[in-house]
């Protein structure tokens, strides 16, 4: 089976360091070099995202970022054939309005519509948004929310009553065509049912093979008892060159940006997240410089200030296609990757990583111009 390859759109600012971020508290820059998430900027990364062949782009969700539902609605008709993986969280809108709203970026993008379920797992962000269920309530309530959306797409109206739910007859003007997928992610024991009973894609963060390998199968045993098969996903950061010396000199420049107090207070607020998913990141390096290299090829030093996604591929070119099959040979088929600066490592990656898994047969052959055509048609 071919893999999937999707990149990132920096839709909070990107920039040469993986400190900093745009939305400062007066709205603007708060590191120098970091460069502003404006549309013109995120279509250029969507742009080169789509020429060099990725399927999809990803788009994070909260209040550190841009509304990814607007955003990449903005960029449909800057790419040709590019998906939009939209990240959203349940329990912030209605489902039925949720499924009215994927059905109608399904027709208007002609089909480019992926959808990104982010239960959450920080407390204090979630209040933000006036949410004040725990950590094993919100992803009951995700279950709850992902039956009454698949129901709207029926075709049917579609009722529903549960513990966070009631809905008569939940339906969208017209059912999505095609359905879009669903990706998930989670790692406690309560999100792992609701990935094996709803997801379409299981998302896991980039942690080693062994431990990818332990997770891959207990969702896959979760899902077959309930009589379905997923598809697997990983999500990391990725830093390739054409030595690999190059590739580690670039995350020692990472580090030596790092300021020890920035580590410390960022180690604390991420250790306070209720996301087992995070605790598995940290628990990576314990918030040390020195055992950054946690498997061959996987650094995880962004995790040291970076919440989310905190490993990253690094290495040759042919270094970094190797870890990717390795990860496929686990059952991992989707791969969603960004880099530092997120322009410019795609086209390291796009020009230099792609062309060696296509010779590896791992790709399907890049489309050609009246694919595109057809796509647009």
């Amino acid at each position: 089976m071919a893999i999937t390859l999707h990149w990132f759109l920096t839709t909070s600012g990107d920039g040469r360091t993986i400190v900093g971020s745009y939305h400062g508290a007066a709205g603007r820059a708060t590191t120098r070099g970091v460069r502003e998430p404006d549309i013109d900027y995120l279509a250029q990364q969507a742009r080169a995202a789509d020429a060099l062949g990725f399927t999809g782009v990803l788009t994070p969700t909260g209040t550190w970022c841009e509304d990814a539902w607007l955003t990449t609605a903005a960029l449909v008709r800057e790419t040709r054939r590019l998906k939009f993986l939209v990240a959203f969280r349940p329990g912030v809108l209605s489902p039925t309005l949720a499924a009215q709203m994927a059905a109608s970026y399904q027709r208007l993008s002609r089909g480019r519509l992926l959808l990104n379920v982010v239960t959450g797992g920080d407390a204090v962000e979630q209040q933000r948004f006036g949410d004040w269920l725990d950590h094993d309530e919100r992803y009951a309530r995700t279950a709850e929310f992902l039956q009454v959306v698949r129901g709207a797409w029926s075709g049917q109206p579609f009722d529903f009553t549960g513990e966070h739910y009631d809905v008569r007859g939940a339906t969208v003007a017209v059912v999505p065509d095609p359905v879009p997928d669903v990706y998930f992610g989670g790692s406690s024991e309560a999100a792992l049912p609701v990935a094996a009973e709803h997801a379409d894609v299981y998302l896991t963060w980039g942690e080693p093979p062994a431990q990818v390998a332990q997770k891959i199968a207990r969702v896959r045993e979760l899902a077959a008892r309930r009589g379905r098969r997923l598809r697997f996903g990983i999500r990391l950061h990725t830093i390739s060159r054409d030595r690999s010396a190059d590739a580690w000199a670039e995350t020692e420049r990472f580090l030596d940006a790092l300021d020890g107090d920035a580590v410390a207070r960022a180690q604390e607020g991420l250790r306070r997240s209720e996301s087992v998913g995070q605790q598995r990141m940290l628990a990576l390096h314990g918030g040390s410089r020195e055992s950054l290299v946690v498997s061959p090829n996987l650094w995880a030093g962004i995790g040291l200030v970076r919440g989310g996604a905190g490993t990253a591929l690094v290495g040759s070119h042919e270094e970094v296609a190797d870890r990717i099959e390795e990860y496929h040979r686990l059952g991992i088929d989707e791969f969603v990757f960004s880099g530092y600066p997120n322009l410019e490592e795609s086209y390291w990656f796009g020009e230099n990583v792609i062309p060696i898994l296509r010779g590896r047969g791992l790709l399907d052959d890049p489309l050609t111009v009246a694919d595109v055509l057809a796509a647009r048609a």
